[in-house]
């Protein structure tokens, strides 16, 4: 697989495990009310990684499609991890941002 392709894929991979962390996470606090549009975002993000990971792993056309989409969900969701001050949103902020740019730049590519 080409190193792009896979340093992408290595990328989403963590950004899944980071959103479902979170969003698992997120459920466990005192005000989880609070923390609705986190976990919603979360839950977003981990899908459509993933449905690009797959995507992008069989070759389908239709994978830059997906990495549009998937850059723009994992801004808003980092953006949302960002302004919670637990670890688990704090790093999933950073896992989203780097996933983004991944996707940016396997689209530029």
């Amino acid at each position: 697989m080409h190193q792009q392709n896979q340093q992408l894929l290595d990328a989403l991979a963590a950004c899944v495990a980071a959103c479902e962390h979170c969003a698992t996470a997120c459920l466990q606090e005192d005000h989880v009310k609070m923390m609705a549009a986190c976990i919603a975002l979360d839950r977003d993000c981990a899908d459509i990684c993933a449905l690009t990971a797959r995507f992008l792993a069989r070759g389908s056309a239709h994978a830059q499609h997906l990495m549009r989409e998937c850059a723009e969900i994992c801004r808003l969701c980092g953006d949302e991890c960002s302004q919670h001050q637990h670890e688990h949103c704090q790093a999933c902020a950073a896992a989203c941002r780097r996933c983004e740019e991944a996707c940016r730049q396997a689209m530029a590519a």
